[in-house]
């Protein structure tokens, strides 16, 4: 199997799982807000879906398919842009989003207890509650490498060097 098709296998694994969430109006909201560097939110938690289905094949764990990939799908649905000035306490955002996440999930969509831990406990170790599920530890690798590579990617480190320059 080539790489192009196993992304494509991935790919219609989260559609499937996340129907209901892609499809919704809601989410969509989240393309209004960058994540990191020029990556919106919902570009974010698709990639974190993605990067979480090909981690559990890659470690071959047995694992709640549907609930890693919802979880993975709504671990950033806060609602808000945190870099805006508007944003009084952007500083408390690392510690306080997953919580916000959850509670907009848990209004919006159908969530079961274990796709409230991953949304809930995806920040650890800020948030200090260790994850008790593989699924939670997964989403949260996934999560750390995919916001590595969207905060560091070619463009924004390459306006990043610009500006440097320019001091």
């Amino acid at each position: 199997m080539t790489r192009q098709q196993k992304r494509a296998r991935i790919e219609q694994i989260v559609d499937r799982c996340g129907a209901d969430i892609l499809d919704s109006e809601e989410y969509r909201q989240t393309d209004k807000y960058i994540q990191h560097g020029s990556t919106t939110t919902r570009e974010h938690m698709i990639s974190a879906a993605c990067v979480s289905v090909k981690i559990a094949r890659i470690f071959k764990a047995k694992c709640d398919q549907q609930s890693l990939v919802r979880g993975a799908l709504l671990h950033d649905y806060f609602l808000y842009d945190w870099h805006s000035p508007k944003n009084t306490h952007p500083e408390k955002h690392p510690t306080r989003h997953s919580s916000y996440a959850l509670k907009n999930a848990s209004e919006d969509f159908a969530i079961n207890p274990l796709e409230a831990e991953i949304i809930r406990e995806h920040m650890f170790p800020c948030t200090l509650k260790i994850p008790r599920h593989k699924e939670s530890w997964i989403l949260i690798t996934a999560d750390k490498i995919c916001s590595v590579k969207e905060t560091f990617s070619k463009p924004f480190y390459a306006d990043l060097v610009q500006e440097l320059k320019h001091e």
